[in-house]
């Protein structure tokens, strides 16, 4: 009875003049090319539109010539080729790129104006997405990984300065002569290296399990690219599991903004492993630094340059010397509260030339933070040289936050199982002197 009613009323829609159709065995045609400038994530068959002018394609290596410009579909960079930064490459305002998982990204190696990095601009997205089994790798083209590895087979990891970095950028606060300011190694004459602004929860994406290598190239005097630049970064965005071996300046920077950052690994940077400037006001927990033969401090904290007044929280790291390296400086009025962290293998600084220490630098409104209560620390635990006791290496009475111990009878400190199977650290054996 059901099938007669059923023919009846297809019947009636026939004598009606309307097209009975069904759309359940219709393919939706489009570009189908990730890589194209107007790919579409939605279509089934492609219909010869794709437009892939400007980048260009051989074997699986592209290289990458053309700004992410907003008004283009998502683009999609796969682990089923390599990318290559020909030029500083921007993912402009409005613009979202994702990077697949085990996906690896080569900046060609120059400096000066030449010096290439991936920049995401306010208003830009990335989703850079990887996992413990597939990290997305951002190198040299001097190297000559590929997926599926996670050691470099010929690069060294303290060869540093090939190309630039990743640059990230919002518009969440910043304490600054300026609402918004150039970020450090882009040339001012690009503006779309501005950040800041007033928007707390700004989210410009997702960073998980990226191994960040061989960066830090310079663009002028003093002027380098940091490993990963965050640049008045919002609330919104998440950064975690991230790792940068051999960077020639910092090897993550925060630059103001309100951004949160954990299991963060930093090995071998040429200055700062960690370094904090502008009143950013997130958190960091649990990181590990590993000190080379050029890094100057294993933190440094610095205050706000302008009118805003915030502080931030750094926690639950486990901090590697060298003989070169300093514990942590704090600068200009720092504000932060410093908790849970484990010092070790640095030198006397009592016979090194002032090199090894935990210190206020003494530089303007440093003593007035710590003192009024806007700089403080809590549980620090040190394993120091033979002889060498907790006033001489942490200055300016900190001595009296931290416990000494013996190697690897720390309490507090990284927990290094985040940071298992898919670092280079990892593999190199630099975790085995953590605990």
């Amino acid at each position: 009875m059901k099938k007669k009613i059923l023919s009846i009323s297809m019947l009636a829609l026939i004598g009606l003049g309307l097209t009975v159709s069904s759309t359940s065995c219709s393919e939706k045609e489009g570009c189908t090319n990730p890589q194209a400038k107007n790919y579409d994530a939605e279509a089934e068959k492609d219909n010869g539109t794709c437009d892939l002018s400007g980048n260009q394609l051989n074997g699986n290596v592209w290289t990458i010539n053309e700004d992410i410009k907003k008004g283009q579909d998502t683009v999609r960079w796969t682990k089923d080729k390599i990318y290559i930064l020909n030029k500083r490459i921007v993912v402009e305002d409005g613009a979202i790129l994702k990077i697949e998982a085990g996906t690896i990204i080569k900046g060609q190696v120059g400096t000066g104006a030449n010096a290439t990095a991936l920049l995401i601009a306010r208003g830009g997205k990335i989703f850079a997405e990887g996992t413990a089994q597939d990290p997305i790798i951002f190198t040299s083209t001097a190297d000559v990984i590929k997926a599926g590895e996670v050691a470099s087979p010929n690069l060294n990891p303290s060869t540093e300065g090939l190309w630039g970095g990743l640059i990230v950028l919002g518009r969440a606060p910043i304490s600054a002569d300026a609402a918004s300011k150039q970020i450090e190694g882009i040339p001012a004459s690009d503006l779309r290296g501005l950040y800041g602004g007033d928007v707390e929860d700004d989210n410009s994406g997702v960073l998980k399990f990226i191994s960040i290598r061989h960066g830090g190239a310079n663009i002028g005097a003093n002027n380098e690219i940091n490993g990963l630049t965050l640049g008045g970064v919002g609330s919104g965005t998440v950064v975690e599991n991230i790792e940068v071996v051999a960077n020639q300046d910092d090897g993550i920077e925060f630059f103001g903004g309100t951004v949160n950052a954990k299991n963060l690994l930093v090995w071998n940077s040429g200055d700062d492993a960690i370094d904090t400037d502008q009143a950013w006001s997130g958190t960091i927990d649990n990181f590990i630094v590993i000190c080379g033969a050029t890094t100057d401090h294993g933190l440094e904290i610095d205050g706000p340059e302008g009118s805003l007044l915030r502080s931030h929280t750094v926690k639950n790291g486990s901090i590697k010397g060298h003989p070169s390296a300093e514990m942590a400086d704090f600068r200009d009025g720092a504000r932060a509260a410093i908790q849970n962290l484990y010092f070790f293998n640095f030198p006397d600084p009592t016979t090194s030339g002032g090199e090894g220490d935990f210190a206020l630098s003494g530089q303007t409104g440093d003593k007035a933070t710590y003192a009024n209560g806007f700089l403080t620390f809590s549980k620090l635990e040190a394993t120091l040289a033979t002889g060498l006791t907790a006033d001489k290496a942490f200055l300016n009475t900190t001595d009296k936050y931290v416990s000494l111990v013996t190697l690897k009878n720390n309490t507090v400190g990284a927990d290094k199982a985040a940071f298992a199977s898919w670092t280079w650290a990892d593999a190199a054996g630099q975790l085995a002197d953590f605990k």
